[in-house]
């Protein structure tokens, strides 16, 4: 099933379930007010929530209407927590070549991760307001997944049972504020600004043959201002699938049912794959060309993250934003 959240009913807005088309939603309320209330008892919610999808799907829910993706928020509009790793260790290597700087050993074998603002997640159509494009305006295409309560110190395959949705999203970053927060050692802050999130999260079972437990084995497709720029395939070149990035965040704590773990840029060694995020290609052009020639965003550029499954039908939605300028109160 495909669930989303409608911009209304308060902060954590209106839990509503969405056909497999994309084209009609239904108000769960009944059932459950708010996606994250259905995750605080998932066992219990979730087969009234499919019997409610297979309704829809058969033209039998009363109050059905017509989908419209800009009336829809983040899926969990916020989370208790949204915790966001390095999967495609590729990537990091790239980054670290372009530098010269030597990647250690330990990237391949301990997950990196940081912890994300959860508060406020934004929609798949909402602006990327922005103050100032000296800031370095990018997007990141990734996987993430919503889980249920987890215990500490899981085992990764034990981990793989709690993940009970799947989305795709854009990790907004600000790569030229986020060179001088690194350099103070505590990690990110004012370099990662609100998140944003495909229009419906889905339950794994949507994804049929694609997934396999922990990674989806279809390309994300990331297109800018009209121009497709990458399609890597989100199996390939995963260094840690969902199972060990959900045991690693849960190492030294629990994990609270509604928790979001992300993939981190989907990445291909293949460079014909192309990128998920702008950083990635600049650093491909001045690792052949000496230096980078592709701009970060600017005011009116708009970017398009989706994914589609073998037979060409969008699993989960596009995001599909533009980005504009944020004068803020005086």
């Amino acid at each position: 099933m495909k669930l989303a959240s409608l911009k209304e009913g308060g902060r954590d807005g209106t839990l509503i379930v969405v056909n497999r088309e994309l084209t009609r939603g239904v108000r769960a309320g009944a059932i459950a007010p708010t996606l994250q209330k259905a995750m605080d008892d998932w066992a219990a919610v979730s087969p009234r929530l499919a019997e409610l999808a297979g309704a829809l799907r058969d033209d039998k829910a009363p109050g059905s209407f017509e989908l419209d993706t800009s009336a829809l928020a983040a899926p969990l509009p916020r989370a208790f927590q949204w915790a966001d790793g390095s999967a495609y260790v590729v990537h990091v290597e790239l980054v670290r070549k372009a530098r010269g700087v030597e990647m250690p050993p330990s990237f391949w074998t301990d997950p990196l991760m940081y912890q994300g603002g959860s508060d406020s997640f934004v929609g798949c159509n909402d602006e990327i307001e922005m103050a100032d494009e000296a800031w370095g305006i990018d997007f990141e295409g990734e996987i993430g997944v919503i889980v249920d309560d987890v215990p500490m110190g899981i085992s990764p395959a034990a981990a793989r049972k709690h993940i009970k949705l799947v989305t795709i999203l854009n990790d907004v970053s600000l790569r030229n504020v986020i060179v001088t927060e690194l350099a103070k050692g505590f990690g990110f802050f004012h370099g990662k600004p609100a998140t944003a999130f495909a229009p419906v999260a889905v339950t794994p079972d949507e994804l049929g043959a694609a997934w396999d437990g922990a990674r989806i084995n279809l390309p994300l497709i990331s297109t800018l201002n009209g121009r497709e720029f990458g399609h890597p395939n989100a199996a390939t070149d995963l260094t840690f699938d969902f199972g060990q990035l959900i045991a690693h965040a849960a190492k030294t704590r629990y994990l609270e049912a509604g928790t979001v773990v992300g993939s981190g840029t989907v990445a291909n060694r293949d460079a014909a794959a192309g990128c998920s995020c702008i950083a990635e290609r600049r650093v491909r052009e001045t690792i052949d060309n000496g230096k980078p020639s592709t701009p970060f965003m600017k005011f009116g550029d708009r970017i398009r993250i989706e994914m589609f499954d073998t037979a060409g039908h969008s699993i989960f939605g596009a995001i599909d934003q533009k980005v504009v300028k944020y004068d803020p109160p005086a």
